[in-house]
């Protein structure tokens, strides 16, 4: 797909864009920092994006879909938390992924403290509307945005921000969260008659495609489809990846395989938009035993490329979300994509096999969503449950002081969460308030989880083990 800038990008630029020089480095939604592949050498070609076709309208949407929720910071990390958005490098990785086939771009009103619309509305305006589709959400997780007033303002927002004068796939945000799940549906979408408005909007074109996105309750994941004639879904998103295929139930008893998930849409023909295909980055920073199992098998593909071919493989996925912070993660996210090479059902039975490795670390299911921010205490949560899973999988939570490698252990936790979470942002602090549980798609226990990991750590600091 060819595309002409209204803003023309230098030579200078456009080597930039490439990134070569940072092709080895590896952060949060690509490639792990021990995944040292020769493929960041290999050219990417424009023209051979694996493009799937929407049933519902024809569309025909690119595999790899652009998720803006970890667009890159002024500072260079991801601006999903702490520092503004590098507006110019978001451009850059947007001219870079539209020349290379990319047409699907997925944002949200909560994403990158309220500004992932804004920034996405910027780089998109300056290419023809009909190159690209856009998706956003109808985010009013806070009550004070459950009455239609919030509501309506909210979605006028969006299209405000977004510098558009139709949406091309909007959702219901989130469904399924919460403690109760089906009365916060009714209240933020039924109740207010918003979901009623939007299939309005649908009607009169100001909305292309309609759906939702799945977090938990598997209840109203079951009710929704169940209203599919009456509501038609153009489609829905939900969390996909060969960890949670079979095994999201073990991890967390309240979230539901994606086996069962996939399979209910594909009896019904609503495509499939995928996102977490990576777990927040968990399928990318393996452990040490899980890269060489996977480099055993294609010494010169990323980690990550794995994860991706295998929501790929499925022919009723739409779409698959890659929250991209680098350009190094665009990259090697296109050469998955251009073009696609499925899974064969041995690689599928491998990829089962690396699940079940996998499954041999008790990690805590914390995607980094950073839904759970921010703390009203100050707490960095995902910091903390992240180091404490980083230093599990690496051998470094151990049960006792009999540990073969107790002392490198402890040094090891102790010094690393130090340089990780400020003293004053760490679990110490948690006084158990629970006000970051219901914002977690994970459906998370954080509080209890933040005071397991603090008792841990004071056992380390005190030598009790």
């Amino acid at each position: 797909m060819e595309c002409k800038h209204k803003k023309e990008i230098s030579r200078r630029d456009f080597l930039k864009t490439m990134g070569v020089a940072g092709a080895a480095s590896a952060g949060l939604a690509a490639c792990s920092n021990n995944d040292n592949t020769t493929a960041a050498a290999l050219e990417i070609p424009k023209d051979q994006m694996t493009y799937r076709t929407n049933p519902k309208n024809g569309d025909k949407v690119s595999l790899l879909g652009f998720g803006m929720m970890r667009l890159p910071s002024v500072i260079g990390k991801s601006a999903r938390e702490t520092s503004e958005i590098d507006q110019e490098m978001v451009n850059r990785m947007v001219d870079y992924a539209i020349e290379h086939g990319v047409n699907y771009f997925d944002t949200s009103p909560a994403y990158c403290q309220g500004f992932s619309e804004r920034a996405t509305g910027i780089a998109l305006s300056r290419h023809p509307r009909e190159s690209y589709y856009v998706a956003t959400k109808l985010s009013n997780f806070a009550q004070s945005t459950w009455s239609r007033e919030a509501s309506m303002a909210m979605y006028e927002k969006s299209r405000k921000e977004l510098q558009v004068d139709y949406i091309d796939y909007m959702l219901l945000h989130s469904i399924g969260g919460g403690k109760d799940a089906m009365a916060e549906y009714n209240a933020r979408y039924v109740d207010n008659g918003m979901l009623d408005f939007l299939l309005k909007e649908r009607e009169a074109g100001r909305i292309r495609n309609l759906g939702f996105s799945y977090h938990g309750d598997i209840k109203v994941f079951d009710y929704l489809l169940s209203r599919h004639d009456e509501y038609k879904w153009d489609f829905v998103q939900i969390q996909m990846n060969y960890l949670d295929w079979k095994f999201a139930e073990q991890i967390n008893p309240r979230n539901t395989n994606a086996e069962y998930l996939y399979e209910e849409l594909d009896k019904r023909k609503i495509p499939a938009v995928i996102m977490e295909p990576l777990l927040g980055g968990r399928l990318s920073n393996v452990p040490d035993r899980v890269i060489a199992h996977l480099k055993q098998r294609e010494p010169e593909k990323s980690v990550a490329s794995w994860a991706f071919r295998f929501c790929g493989t499925y022919p009723n996925v739409l779409t698959v979300l890659s929250g991209m912070t680098r350009m190094e993660h665009l990259q090697d996210n296109l050469r998955t994509y251009c073009p696609l090479k499925p899974l064969t059902e041995e690689e599928l039975d491998f990829l089962q096999e690396t699940a079940s490795l996998m499954m041999q670390y008790d990690t805590i299911p914390c995607n980094d969503c950073k839904y759970c921010m921010p703390c009203p205490y100050g707490l960095d949560i995902p910091a903390i449950l992240l180091h404490y899973n980083k230093c599990l999988t690496e051998g470094h939570v151990i049960e006792s002081r009999n540990a073969s490698n107790y002392e490198e252990a402890r040094r090891a936790y102790l010094v690393g969460y130090d340089r990780t979470v400020p003293k004053l942002r760490q679990a110490s602090h948690c006084i158990g308030c629970e006000q970051c549980n219901p914002h977690c798609p994970q459906r998370i226990d954080i509080p209890k989880e933040l005071h397991r990991i603090d008792d841990y750590i004071e056992k380390l600091k005190q030598n009790t083990l």
